[in-house]
């Protein structure tokens, strides 16, 4: 607040001087007007709503004899009229009263902009007590003062205050008071509304934002929706605007080949060539000419020059995936690539330049590789300038489902047969298994499975044993005919008490079984029908 705002709030309280000099109502307000015309300077020194509200509250239960004093903001972003600060008030009860435009006598000041007095609580229907602070018989006798506080014409907020009163005299005048006290509050209130309200809310829908770009963000090659991928989605959307080289990390099968496409195919030279290339597929002998090509004669069988993967990526991106098993004279001259992007062809002499991108993924721990020696420590800083760390298919929760349905269609389609859905026991069996292979070995077992459905569902005894679930492996050992039998009877009675919604009777009755029988076959597989309701 500026200077000559105290003095317009000085202004303010002199002028309302006549009205609060009446001694004869049962209590003398005379003994506020130094306080009021104090507080004035106080708000302009304080700059701190918190301060001027505290001051204000105990100035209510002071001189005014407030049993409760309550300064409510209106927040027209979300329409929420909350307590900000009170006296008479448990921080549960504060907590509570929360209102919206039109919502009690709070909701209805601030909807009007004019203060509403309730002689009587006990007689007021819309007195809503959502605070749930007024149990006592003897706070229904209370009034209710509430007066907005107003900044020209937009509302902020409001003041209430609590107390009995036997003089409407006094009734009146304290409402008159709670008007000066706003007027006093009101600039301190909308800078605290611009500064902080806003500043939440915009960090709230920053947020938002984020997390809506990071799902809209998610490469269409790449199955899952879970926390940890939707966080790898958002650095390949960071990193695809840039050429900078990726070091991509994570168990095998976890589909680093995947996030290396996607990041090419996102990025400004998608145009250019995607060139692919597995380091510990081939020989050492082979893979300097693989990667670099060769001139014709300079090796027995070179017939003819040919062009390496480096060449044949110009303009475009090579991933090498397992770069950790590159030899360290290898690593030197992948090196030299990283550092110049030039190279020469086996048996050539000619500096050859190309404008290429590198991806490397790897499953090794090359900071270890690199501490034993095996691993160079300056390719490493320069692969390592931005690493993407994919998680493995156990940390990915119910991914796992959502790959599962992915490979069913597929290969439904591929081998022409019609297998709609993967049973409920199934699918528990796949979320509880831990995934060594990741999904490499998902996409494995969901192809064995579709080949032995036979009735359009994936059922449990279609996955191999090391799928099956604990307790029933357990009552048999795996891979048995009792285990397969168990296996069915344990799916056909999940799939009978979800469809009777945990009803034994009827559960029961569908199976050709007792209630007794049924009984004993829940406890057998340790089965809750209530689970099912």
């Amino acid at each position: 607040m500026k200077e000559n705002d105290a003095e317009i709030c000085a202004e303010r309280t002199i002028q309302a001087m006549p009205h609060l000099c009446e001694c004869n109502l049962g209590e003398c307000r005379t003994d506020l007007l130094p306080l009021l015309y104090e507080m004035c300077h106080v708000i302009t020194d304080a700059g701190s709503l918190k301060m001027t509200l505290t001051i204000l509250l105990q100035l209510m239960k002071k001189h005014m004899n407030v049993v409760r004093g309550i300064v409510s903001l209106y927040d027209t972003d979300s329409g929420k009229i909350f307590i900000h600060e009170s006296i008479g008030l448990t921080g549960e009860e504060q907590a509570r009263g929360i209102y919206y435009l039109g919502e009690g006598i709070v909701g209805r000041v601030v909807e009007s902009g004019q203060a509403i007095v309730v002689p009587r609580i006990g007689n007021e229907p819309n007195f809503l007590n959502r605070t749930q602070s007024r149990n006592e018989t003897a706070d229904t006798r209370l009034s209710f003062l509430c007066v907005p506080i107003l900044r020209g014409k937009k509302i902020m907020g409001t003041i209430s205050a609590e107390r009995l009163y036997d003089n409407k005299g006094l009734l009146k005048l304290d409402v008159e008071v709670l008007s000066i006290l706003a007027a006093i509050t009101a600039q301190a209130v909308e800078l605290y509304l611009l500064d902080n309200l806003k500043k939440a809310e915009l960090k709230d829908e920053n947020k938002r934002l984020m997390s809506e770009l990071k799902k809209k963000f998610k490469p269409s090659n790449i199955i899952g929706n879970s926390k940890p991928m939707l966080e790898v989605y958002g650095l390949i959307e960071k990193i695809t605007k840039s050429k900078a080289t990726v070091l991509i990390l994570g168990e095998s099968g976890v589909g680093k080949e995947l996030v290396a496409s996607a990041i090419h195919y996102n990025s400004p030279n998608s145009r250019g060539p995607f060139v692919k290339f597995n380091c510990a597929a081939l020989p050492e002998s082979v893979i300097e000419s693989e990667l670099f090509g060769h001139e014709k004669g300079a090796y027995t069988g070179a017939g003819a020059q040919r062009k390496g993967r480096f060449e044949e990526a110009d303009g475009g991106t090579v991933f090498l995936d397992e770069v950790g098993e590159l030899s360290l004279p290898m690593q030197t001259k992948l090196l030299r690539v990283l550092q110049e992007k030039t190279f020469e062809r086996v048996g050539g002499n000619t500096p050859i330049h190309v404008n290429i991108r590198i991806l490397a993924a790897t499953n090794r721990n090359l900071a270890e590789m690199m501490e034993n020696g095996t691993f160079r420590e300056d390719l490493f800083y320069r692969l390592n300038v931005f690493p993407i760390m994919i998680p493995p298919l156990r940390d990915r929760g119910h991914d796992v489902v959502a790959l599962a349905d992915y490979f069913v269609s597929k290969f439904s389609k591929e081998m022409g047969v019609d297998v709609k859905r993967i049973s409920t026991p199934a699918i528990n069996m796949l979320i509880s298994y831990h995934w060594p292979g990741n999904v490499r070995e998902l996409e494995n077992i969901i192809e064995r499975a579709v080949i032995l459905a036979e009735d359009g569902v994936i059922h449990g005894y279609n996955l191999p044993p090391s799928l099956q679930t604990p307790v029933i492996s357990e009552s048999s050992p795996t891979g048995t005919l009792e285990a397969r039998l168990n296996v069915v009877e344990y799916e056909m009675i999940v799939e009978t008490l979800k469809a009777s919604r945990g009803n034994t009777t009827k559960a029961a009755a569908q199976l050709g079984l007792t209630r007794r029988i049924l009984g004993l076959r829940l406890a057998k597989y340790k089965l809750d029908h209530k689970s099912f309701r």
